[in-house]
Formats: structure tokens, C-alpha cells, sequence
């Protein structure tokens, strides 16, 4: 969201169970596509490539600032700063300050964002499992692009 803006996350959409059609399938447009649709939001923060990467970090472990970034290749100082505070601000990361000189942060999962990993982890089994087939359709799509045209 825009600084200076007043907009503000409403709940615009069912969150209940999954519809589905008339076929079986799940209803993609369940929830609303509007950018002010909250559960919009709490999807684009969290399938965000960085929260996925800190998330998945953090697992049963705490880590410093510089430890994550050390971890975390690309990822700029502001890039990674922003990212744990949305995190910390969605109840899913915990930073935790120490009174010591220099001054020692830590984070760590919070109960609600361990939940979330579970369900990252799955995502990820899932791509280690296809991604030779993934490599293969992509490989194909391409070969066909470059093709001449008939």
C-alpha cells in the first residue's frame, strides 16, 4: 500500500471451507481480487520469495540478522529488514532484543508461523518431486517457441 493512502485491508471474501463447482473443482475465485481484500494480502506477503525463504529459515531455530542474510542469497539489508517486519507484524515471526552492547536481535517463529511452515514444507516436498518434469515441460515449451513458425 501506498504512503498517504487510506485504504485499509477489509474482509472482503468467504474464508470458510473451499467451494467447489458444479464438477468438483475448487473455486479459485473464492476470495476477493481486489488489492484491499485482506486475504489477497496475507497470500502475497506470504508466498512473498523472501518471507518463504525466512520462514522456512527459522524452523526450529533462532537466528541473528546477519545470520539470516548470510543465508539468504540476494537479499539486500532493506529488502530483508522489510520482510521481517511485515512477518513480525503478521504475528509470524518474533523479534526478541537483548540489552547487551552491541545490541543482539534475534528471530524465531511464532507459534502461528510454525503452522505455516508445515504447509511451506509441503509446497516444497512437492516441487523436489516434480521439478524433473517441471524441467522437461519447460525444456518442450521452449524448444517449441524457438521453432519456426509453419
Amino acid at each position: 500500500m501506498e504512503e498517504g493512502t487510506s485504504k485499509s485491508p477489509t474482509h472482503c471474501c468467504d474464508t470458510g471451507p473451499p467451494h467447489e463447482d458444479a464438477e468438483g473443482r475448487w473455486d479459485a475465485h473464492q476470495w476477493d481480487t481486489r488489492e484491499d481484500c485482506e486475504v489477497r494480502q496475507i497470500l502475497d506477503r506470504v508466498a512473498d520469495k523472501w518471507s518463504l525463504l525466512v520462514i522456512a529459515l527459522l524452523e526450529r531455530r533462532r537466528l541473528r540478522f546477519t545470520e539470516l542474510r548470510r543465508e539468504i542469497d540476494g537479499v539486500s539489508q532493506r529488502m530483508l529488514t522489510v520482510t521481517l517486519r511485515q512477518l513480525e507484524r503478521d504475528g509470524l515471526v518474533r523479534r526478541t532484543v537483548y540489552p547487551v552492547v552491541p545490541p543482539r536481535v534475534d528471530y524465531e517463529l511464532t507459534p502461528l508461523g510454525s503452522t505455516l511452515h508445515e504447509t511451506i514444507q509441503a509446497l516444497v516436498t512437492w516441487t523436489e518431486a516434480h521439478q524433473n518434469e517441471i524441467a522437461a515441460a519447460r525444456a518442450a515449451y521452449d524448444a517449441a517457441q524457438a521453432a519456426p513458425a509453419p
